[in-house]
């Protein structure tokens, strides 16, 4: 028996990348999967994918930071396949690797508006759904630089450090209510989130000093991987936990 059977899964961020990958293989394991993204044309190339090897999936296009976007992303998996059962939390965006000093409201409001608000809106309303149920699984993707001082700019490492923060008190709080909350802290992978990126020179620097003794990058399926564990009933007694994916970088 597949491992996500008859489980019913959001994935945002799923248009490329992790997310992708990550998507693609809980529909290979029997879960039905709602694809979210901004970005639509990669929702829809996504779920035809899927559609198309014989899983099931569901296209949402939604922006995270928008709480409607989210609930309407909720009630696409409530509506179109009757559960909620896993809620994975992808979406991110980078920030330049700007410094404090020369970080804008701008960049922090719209960096944090994704990266823990959006998760923040989407962890409220499945718990409320899991509650109902009495289970549920929560997985939200965080980063090295959500324990390390520099992997990024300030407003991204702020943002990855409380998503970790958020997700080991859901994890604690709903522990005898059977939701787990845990998240995977992925070190450098090889993905398209940096496409767009024009690096601050003073904090790129700053940020890519110990660079060198990243044993190696890895690729979006072993994240996936990592998350199908936490997903399905194999990591039963983890729970509020931070699982490293990183090669051994931060072991260094």
């Amino acid at each position: 028996m597949r491992k996500l059977e008859n489980k019913t899964a959001i994935v945002t961020g799923a248009a490329s990348g992790m997310g992708e990958a990550i998507a693609q293989l809980f529909a290979k394991e029997g879960a039905n999967v709602i694809v979210s993204d901004v970005k639509a044309e990669g929702v829809e190339r996504v779920t035809r994918a899927i559609n198309d090897a014989g899983g099931k999936a569901t296209g949402e296009t939604a922006d995270v930071s928008k709480e409607e976007d989210v609930k309407r992303m909720i009630d696409a998996a409530l509506t179109t396949y009757g559960a909620l059962d896993i809620l994975v939390n992808n979406a991110g965006i980078l920030d330049d690797f700007v410094p404090a000093a020369e970080l804008t409201n701008e960049l922090w409001d719209r960096v944090l508006a994704v990266n823990l608000n959006g998760p923040f809106y989407a962890c409220r309303l499945a718990i409320s759904e899991m509650l109902k149920k009495g289970s549920g699984v929560i997985i939200n993707i965080a980063s090295i630089g959500g324990f390390c001082g520099n992997r990024a700019g300030a407003a991204y490492t702020t943002s990855k450090h409380a998503l970790i923060g958020l997700t080991k008190n859901i994890g604690f709080t709903y522990a005898q209510k059977g939701i787990r909350c845990n998240a995977i802290a992925p070190g450098g992978v090889n993905t398209n989130i940096g496409a767009n990126m024009h690096p601050n020179q003073f904090g790129y620097e700053r940020a890519v000093a110990g660079a060198a003794s990243m044993p190696r990058m890895g690729e979006s399926i072993e994240i996936a991987k990592t998350a199908l564990f936490l997903a399905c009933d194999d990591s039963s007694f983890v729970n509020g936990s931070v699982v490293t994916a990183d090669g051994g970088w931060t072991a260094y």
